[in-house]
């Protein structure tokens, strides 16, 4: 396998774009699913809806509207600006809240399907413990749903190493700053390295392979659990 350093950089960026997006998405998605789980308010399903729309939208288009948020002209770019940062289209930053964004549903649905696998019996038996609501939370809710979590960050990363149309759209493909391997694998191709773009593509394919087998081996665990 015959990888240049342009490739290398793209594997580097690739690689901690996917874990930020991962530690970021766990953070914000254990406590949404964690609602979603346990609500009952009329709120409940067209949240649930628009949390997860980058499952059916095309990334083209969410990335178009991202990049029209995060542009000079958008609401979020003029914010930025004000604060004298600058845009975020076109950039690292840029590319991890897009990530966060596409990739939330795939960090959610494992975590909420876990929470509501619990049912109200370990909760119920720690109210009468005297366990505050967020004690149980940490305590019981959170260890029992280990399986949800550990699937959750797996899929967040995968995904996020796979991302091409939300990336190509938000960051382009600036080297050393944006250009992961998707991008550079279409950057190959476009200039007809097909052997370098093979490599890269192998990679991808071995990593794929990787993570199912990684998602059967958690199931198998989980079941084995369970029984």
């Amino acid at each position: 396998m015959n990888l240049s350093t342009q490739d290398l950089m793209a594997i580097e960026l690739t690689l901690e774009l996917a874990g930020l997006t991962t530690l970021i998405l766990l953070l914000i998605a254990t406590p949404l699913a964690w609602w979603l789980a346990q609500t009952r308010s009329i709120w409940r399903m067209p949240v649930a809806s628009v949390l997860s729309l980058p499952l059916v939208l095309p990334p083209t288009v969410l990335g178009f509207y991202l990049l029209i948020a995060l542009g000079p002209h958008g609401p979020l770019g003029q914010f930025t600006n004000w604060l004298g940062w600058g845009t975020l289209a076109f950039s690292f930053t840029g590319l991890v809240i897009a990530s966060v964004i596409y990739s939330l549903p795939f960090a959610l649905q494992p975590l909420v399907h876990a929470f509501e696998s619990l049912g109200p019996r370990p909760l119920e038996v720690a109210a009468t413990l005297r366990a505050h609501p967020l004690d149980a939370f940490f305590s019981v809710a959170l260890p029992m749903a280990s399986s949800g979590l550990i699937t959750a960050a797996i899929l967040s990363f995968a995904h996020t190493v796979g991302e091409f149309g939300v990336v190509l759209m938000i960051g382009g493909n600036i080297p050393d700053k944006t250009r992961v391997v998707s991008t550079q694998i279409y950057g190959h191709v476009e200039a007809l390295e097909y052997a370098q773009a093979h490599s890269l593509s192998a990679a991808m394919l071995v990593f794929s392979f990787v993570v199912l087998m990684a998602l059967a081996a958690l199931r198998r665990t989980s079941n084995r659990t369970v029984l």
